[in-house]
């Protein structure tokens, strides 16, 4: 009897060791999906805070981004308020603000439809922020974060990882940059 159990204790332990082998050997291939992508761009502005924030403080007004050709919304600077972005060649980016702090200098917003040829990602949302700067100027921090355009494994390379932080760091750049030119030139 002893020498029975004994077998059968055996029998079971090899039994359970195959099956986590072949559990194993049968278990798909877990591999990660996208992760979240970040990108924050800063610039220094010459001009006081306050003249800096007049110029963007409008979240139906993004007339100083260069893509832009035109905007629409509704409901001014209230949570929940939406725009439509009008690009050069007619494409449209639409957008909610989900916050809005003046006595921050900074609000935040999310995209909720945009063509992923026109901006490779997907789940965006971005922070604009006027801080203080060293002699009296401005810091403008534009960040977001959003996943690629492409949700699966193996993107195209026009919807991977590095083209989704290629454009909306170049986005960010040219728009810090047109905004800076902007203030400091007076018009």
């Amino acid at each position: 009897m002893r020498m029975r159990s004994g077998a059968a204790v055996a029998g079971v332990a090899a039994l359970v060791v195959a099956g986590m082998t072949l559990t194993a050997a049968f278990e798909p291939v877990r591999a990660h999906g996208p992760t979240r992508q970040k990108v924050r761009e800063a610039i220094e502005i010459n001009a006081p805070q306050e003249k800096v924030w007049a110029a963007i403080r409008n979240f139906q007004d993004m007339s100083w981004l260069p893509p832009v050709t035109k905007t629409t919304g509704e409901k001014g600077n209230e949570i929940g308020a939406t725009r439509t972005l009008t690009l050069a060649g007619g494409a449209t980016v639409e957008e909610e603000l989900y916050k809005y702090e003046p006595d921050m200098l900074s609000y935040s917003y999310r995209i909720t439809k945009v063509d992923v040829k026109v901006l490779p990602v997907t789940n965006y949302s971005s922070t604009l922020t006027v801080s203080p700067a060293s002699d009296g100027k401005a810091k403008v921090e534009w960040a977001g974060a959003f996943y690629r355009g492409y949700p699966n494994n193996d993107p195209p390379p026009e919807l991977n990882d590095e083209a989704a932080k290629a454009a909306v760091s170049g986005l960010y750049k040219a728009g810090l940059e047109a905004l800076k030119k902007k203030i400091e030139s007076g018009s």
